[in-house]
C-alpha cells in the first residue's frame, strides 16, 4: 500500500516524503520528477509547448506506472483534479493533505528560485492571489481524496512526519481489525 502525500505546491511533498521514507523504510517517489524524466524536459517547458492537458495526461500515466510496491508518493499538486486518478489513490494507498495557508505557500514558492522556475504560473497573478484562488478550486477535491489532513504552517519538519506517522499506526490498526 502507497502513502501518498497531496497539497499545493509548496506544501512540502517532496521534503516530508523523503523524510517519511527514511522512517518507514521505504522508497519515496516524487511524482513531478518522474514526469520531468520520461518527457525529458522540465514542467513548465511542458506546459508552454504542449498545454496542461498532455502534461495532466503524462500525470496519469505516471501515477498508473508506479510500482506496486509500498512507497511514500510525492503527488503533484494537481494530480487529484482528474477522477480516476482520485480514484486510483484510493485505490492503491492512503492519502494525508499537506494543508499550509496561502500565504505560507507563496512565500515558500517565492523563496525557492529553482522550484518557481521550474513550475508555470496557473493564472498568471501574484503569487498569494493565483494560489487563494486556485486553493479555492482544488480543495473539494483536496478534501475528497484525503484519509487525514495535517497543518504544515508553521511547523518543524519532525513534527509533521510524526503526527502523519501516528496517523498511520492507527489507520493500518483500524485496516487490519476490520479485515476478514
Amino acid at each position: 500500500m502507497h502513502l501518498y502525500l497531496t497539497g499545493y505546491r509548496g506544501s512540502g511533498k517532496s521534503t516530508v516524503a523523503a523524510a517519511l521514507s527514511l522512517e518507514m523504510g521505504v522508497p519515496a517517489i516524487d511524482l513531478d520528477q518522474q514526469i520531468v524524466q520520461s518527457a525529458g524536459k522540465p514542467i513548465a517547458e511542458i506546459f508552454a509547448q504542449e498545454g496542461e492537458s498532455t502534461f495532466r495526461d503524462l500525470e496519469s500515466a505516471a501515477l498508473a506506472a508506479l510500482p506496486a510496491d509500498p512507497a511514500v508518493i510525492a503527488l503533484g499538486g494537481g494530480a487529484i483534479l482528474r477522477p480516476h486518478n482520485r480514484r486510483q489513490i484510493g485505490e492503491r494507498g492512503c492519502c494525508v493533505w499537506l494543508v499550509a495557508q496561502p500565504a505560507t505557500l507563496a512565500e515558500r514558492i517565492m523563496a525557492d528560485q529553482q522550484a518557481g522556475a521550474a513550475r508555470p504560473s496557473l493564472t498568471g497573478r501574484p503569487p498569494v492571489d493565483e494560489v487563494a484562488e486556485v486553493l479555492r478550486q482544488r480543495e473539494p477535491l483536496y478534501r475528497q481524496v484525503a484519509d487525514h489532513q495535517v497543518s504544515v504552517d508553521q511547523r518543524p519538519l519532525d513534527e509533521v512526519v510524526e503526527d502523519i506517522l501516528f496517523w498511520l499506526d492507527q489507520y493500518l490498526e483500524k485496516l487490519a481489525a476490520n479485515s476478514p
